[in-house]
């Protein structure tokens, strides 16, 4: 006798962001399962997951949860307006900061700015306010203890990195007390220690009676695992059994973007010949806490480095300092360009020789910005374009969409765009001014496998192509190209 059904796709036809997932879907998940699921699109990967929830549009077939039957006629007898919805976790890859005010109307740089802080609810604050709609064992106490967030409940969610709000974010999912928990791509931004202690959060979350369901590249998935689906874009979900599955049935690994339509801009990219960055001594403190401690650090031109250290090491604050974003650069002992910093150059002039690249840029964009819009603003250091541009600009931002194979989508406001093909404009947008030094934060954090061995291998194309200095942020070895080899390490 199988085991009862929690939730079945049958005969699916599903539309997300104007794509069709697959002809026809089917998909039961079934008691006493826990889910991973890869695929060729992490747009896909998103979409199936937004289905589960009821949130998107079916052309034809069904979804059904009948996990939720006693729950709703429960509450259907009680008079309680309720939604199978209610006993549902689901941890995005878009987790938005709110002020005191329940606003969510912060700019990027106020994430490092000690007096806007100030205007953001704490870790604590926030965990308290998560609503639920039933009674469990999940308290903010215990979420803390098992995700690692104690010493950080008294911090303005601001203060966090990546991979600590999405610790945060996981914590939150638990309390919603969920019978059902789903995670888009939860080890995105984790270092190596969260990504190992990931599984113990997935040990405590199926001993609580919670099942789970992820999507995740083919090469991470939990030893807790225990059923396994690919979703090809045009044919579906191919599902297996964990001890059945052949680890070999991945996506064909894809090399690079055709990068034809701008091989004369890369061939007319500017020579810098000097010192790119002088970091002496420098410490950064908020409040009791020291981020950086007495850090030394020169880039050359040219020269490729890797950042890495553990969340919460200080590697965000650093990009901070050298994008302009931190007003604590003033009192520091460092020089961008040969030019010490605070000796007279407005935010501008720091910025027009830095490309920067990082998935939480994709939040400030106003919603009326359309991809050539974004692509363009690169030219002005804005997040928007609000200014006319040229004939000669617009040439520019076509050739890099074409590149990028976006010319078709240019037109398309930049939110709608899936995780992807917003990526590959922040990487246009960074470079259409031809930077002499190009930042990149976990560019390709979020990617699903495929894109991200693309944006690896059209990085190094474009890098061996241009002069300009680098320095790449990641977690994950795999993802930097061959030409970044030099290291800095922050503990």
């Amino acid at each position: 006798m199988s085991n009862p059904i929690l939730i079945q796709l049958a005969s699916a036809q599903v539309h997300f962001r104007g794509a069709t997932l697959g002809k026809e879907l089917h998909f039961t998940w079934q008691q006493g399962e826990h889910w991973a699921v890869y695929g060729d699109s992490g747009k896909s990967l998103t979409g199936l997951l937004e289905t589960l929830l009821g949130k998107t549009l079916l052309h034809q077939g069904s979804l059904e949860t009948p996990f939720a039957r006693d729950y709703t006629e429960q509450q259907s007898q009680a008079g309680q307006v309720h939604s199978f919805r209610d006993l549902i976790a689901l941890v995005s890859q878009d987790y938005p900061i709110r002020n005191k005010a329940g606003l969510q109307n912060f700019y990027y740089q106020q994430r490092f700015n000690s007096a806007d802080v100030h205007d953001t609810i704490t870790v604590g604050s926030y965990l308290q306010s998560i609503p639920t709609m039933r009674k469990g064992p999940w308290t903010v106490e215990k979420v803390a203890e098992l995700l690692r967030l104690h010493h950080l409940l008294d911090a303005s969610l601001l203060m966090l990195s990546n991979g600590e709000t999405r610790r945060l974010s996981l914590a939150a999912g638990l309390l919603r007390q969920p019978l059902l928990y789903l995670m888009d791509q939860p080890l995105t931004g984790l270092d190596q220690e969260s990504r190992a202690a990931f599984g113990d959060f997935l040990a405590a979350c199926i001993q609580a009676n919670i099942h789970v369901l992820l999507t995740t590249t083919s090469s991470e998935i939990p030893p807790q695992i225990t059923h396994i689906a690919y979703l090809k874009d045009s044919q579906g979900l191919q599902t297996w059994d964990r001890k059945q599955y052949d680890p070999q049935t991945r996506p064909s690994p894809i090399h690079s973007w055709d990068l034809s339509p701008i091989l004369p801009i890369l061939s007319s990219y500017p020579v810098y010949s000097g010192p790119v960055v002088a970091l002496e001594e420098v410490s950064i403190r908020y409040g009791e806490t020291l981020i950086l401690d007495r850090l030394n650090w020169n880039i050359q031109s040219g020269e490729r480095w890797r950042l890495r250290g553990k969340n919460g090491s200080g590697k965000s604050t650093l990009i901070s300092l050298l994008i302009g974003e931190n007003p604590q650069a003033y009192s520091q002992n460092f020089s961008l360009f040969g030019k010490k910093r605070g000796s007279g150059e407005t935010i501008w002039e720091l910025k027009k020789p830095i490309g920067f690249v990082a998935p939480e840029l994709s939040r400030y964009f106003p919603r009326n910005q359309s991809l050539r819009k974004v692509i363009l603003s690169g030219l002005f250091d804005t997040l928007g374009l609000f200014k006319s541009v040229t004939p000669e600009q617009e040439t520019l931002a076509l050739a890099w969409m074409e590149a990028f194979q976006l010319q078709g989508l240019a037109e398309k406001y930049f939110y709608e765009l899936s995780l992807a093909q917003q990526r590959w404009a922040l990487l246009a947008r960074a470079l259409i001014k031809k930077p002499h030094l190009l930042i990149l934060d976990e560019a390709s954090q979020g990617l699903d496998e495929q894109q991200r061995d693309l944006f690896r291998n059209t990085l190094q194309d474009l890098l061996l192509r241009i002069p300009t200095a680098v320095i790449y942020v990641s977690h994950y070895e795999e993802d930097v190209p061959p030409c970044v080899n030099l290291e800095l390490a922050l503990s």
